[in-house]
């Protein structure tokens, strides 16, 4: 079974991308918005929480698993190709 490069890619980005913009709505829900850097931030130049911070990182978290699920789905259709039994 061959995995879908594109749909992949863009199912890891949405859910990777709108999962941390929520995470961020959530911990400024209940302690407010403090601006401080998270590890994340360290990573995702520019994310912190706050609501600026929850829209870069929606965005950064977007790009970041596009790119990880493209080459995780890439990565496995190849693999089973060289690994196929018939």
């Amino acid at each position: 079974m061959k995995l879908n490069v594109k749909a992949l890619a863009l199912t890891a980005g949405i859910i990777w991308g709108f999962g941390l913009f929520f995470l961020t709505l959530w911990i400024m829900l209940f302690d407010g918005a403090s601006g401080n850097i998270t590890f994340i931030g360290h990573i995702y130049r520019g994310y912190n929480i706050s609501f600026t911070g929850a829209l870069i990182g929606l965005v950064w978290g977007f790009f970041d698993a596009l790119i990880g699920g493209a080459i995780f789905a890439w990565l496995y259709n190849w693999l089973t190709g060289k690994f196929k039994t018939e």
